[in-house]
């Protein structure tokens, strides 16, 4: 059996947050991790500085959305969880309740919890935006400060787009 081996390229950056390590293949995005410092010798790719690039205007309230190739890798369910995520508009938030109800099965909510941990691109695939039923933040593998730090980035960003007539 043949295995098709992709050259995985990284690149970091450093965000008003943390560093983030971002992994690529080729074609698309298939990473974006917080690490607490680079520990290893970046291999750059033009999607990776394409992704520096565009992480670098939404940390400066300048894009809301992400346009880059990405690569959801995970089970099936997990993967229909994160496009759901993709689905939550800049500046607004969900509970995981809804979140499951989105999914079609409340009861799945803490499979909804687990496969929203797993998210392999933060900030892209924005689980940070979803939170408790009754408002908490909870929930955010890379540290709830983080958490609410990215959600009053979006609600302050979000408020000083509002165009009154």
């Amino acid at each position: 059996m043949l295995f098709l081996m992709h050259r995985l390229f990284h690149q970091y950056y450093q965000s008003p947050i943390g560093w983030l390590h971002i992994q690529s293949t080729d074609e698309a995005i298939v990473a974006i991790e917080f690490c607490e410092s680079v520990t290893e010798d970046e291999v750059p790719h033009a999607l990776t500085q394409e992704a520096c690039i565009q992480l670098q205007a939404y940390f400066a309230s300048k894009r809301h959305r992400f346009e880059l190739p990405i690569q959801l890798r995970g089970t099936t369910f997990q993967q229909q969880v994160w496009r759901q995520l993709m689905q939550i508009p800049y500046g607004a938030t969900i509970s995981y309740l809804t979140l499951a109800k989105l999914m079609g099965n409340t009861k799945s909510i803490r499979a909804v919890a687990h496969a929203n941990a797993r998210n392999p691109l933060a900030i892209i695939v924005p689980c940070h935006r979803v939170i408790g039923e009754d408002g908490s933040l909870v929930g955010y593998a890379a540290g709830i400060w983080r958490k609410q730090w990215l959600l009053e980035h979006e609600s302050s960003a979000h408020q000083l787009t509002l165009h009154f007539s």
